[in-house]
């Protein structure tokens, strides 16, 4: 009894102190203790499954630096707000702890028309939407970036397709209207890729292209990633150009479909493309530069 009850007190003691515990304040970092917040938003191009965001979290910030990617496929600049997902954005950016939060923003790709329910206005709604965007995140105490939309890489004659050219100067203009840092990620990715050409830049998709999809590419022209190889179907007439890739369906609300497109990334796509966000946002915005790898 002696023993049961000496038992007793010490789990008594114990669980007292840990209540103590728990109802103790964490205190603020001190002043000289520098930490920072980085939060990401946007589409698929950005997202955990088929963007750039992984990497740029896991191989390109220091451990002095959270970062938060809230990135989700299939959507645009309209319905990641529509849907909620911007509301978890602000109360991260709200929730506090941190010296500062850099929020960066990545629309374009599914406010191009084509795609029901997620389409933006090029002219009124998608720049409306950008600067929304930059006046919440500087209301609730956070320091937005933007970042034009990845390029695609699909390509004709030997020339790259700029399908969102339109929409990343429409970035470039919300930036300087609102002096916001600007990530002109459209105009770096779009000259890499142009460089490598069009076969060397099928390494970057999520699964490898089918051989016929890729001896298309090397004639500096690609085709949709669904034509049927040679022999498979019956061919086409002469005179019809081999088909080009439906990006509104190769880009389906939810996470990215895991196969060979030109518009998601896989873990060599992401590395390469997370490298140059990396590199564009140590000289869009200074002080980030220490919590960076390059």
């Amino acid at each position: 009894m002696r023993f049961t009850a000496l038992v007793l007190a010490a789990g008594l003691a114990v669980g007292s102190a840990s209540a103590a515990r728990a109802q103790t304040p964490v205190p603020n970092p001190p002043p000289h203790f520098n930490a920072i917040k980085i939060v990401l938003v946007g589409d698929s191009t950005t997202a955990v499954q088929g963007g750039w965001g992984p990497s740029f979290c896991a191989k390109h910030v220091t451990s002095f630096a959270a970062c938060i990617n809230l990135a989700r496929g299939g959507r645009s600049s309209g319905n990641y707000r529509t849907e909620g997902s911007w509301a978890l954005a602000l109360n991260e950016i709200k929730s506090g702890g941190f010296n500062d939060t850099y929020v960066l923003v990545q629309f374009g790709h599914n406010d191009q028309p084509g795609k029901p329910g997620r389409s933006t206005d090029l002219a009124t709604e998608f720049p409306a939407n950008l600067k929304a965007y930059v006046d919440e995140i500087r209301a609730a105490g956070g320091k937005p970036v933007l970042v034009t939309p990845l390029t695609r890489r699909q390509f004709k004659g030997g020339q790259l397709v700029d399908d969102l050219g339109p929409w990343a100067e429409a970035v470039r203009k919300v930036s300087a209207e609102t002096g916001t840092p600007l990530v002109d990620l459209h105009a770096d990715s779009h000259a890499a890729v142009q460089a490598m050409g069009a076969a060397e830049a099928t390494r970057f998709a999520q699964r490898p292209p089918a051989p016929h999809v890729l001896e298309a590419a090397r004639t500096g022209t690609t085709i949709a990633a669904d034509t049927p190889a040679p022999g498979a179907a019956a061919p086409a007439p002469a005179a019809s150009p081999p088909p080009a890739q439906n990006n509104a369906a190769v880009e389906p609300m939810g996470q990215a479909k895991l196969s060979f497109d030109y518009t998601h990334l896989g873990e060599t796509g992401a590395d390469y493309f997370a490298t140059i966000v990396t590199a564009d946002l140590a000289k869009a915005v200074p002080a980030l530069r220490r919590f960076l790898i390059p």
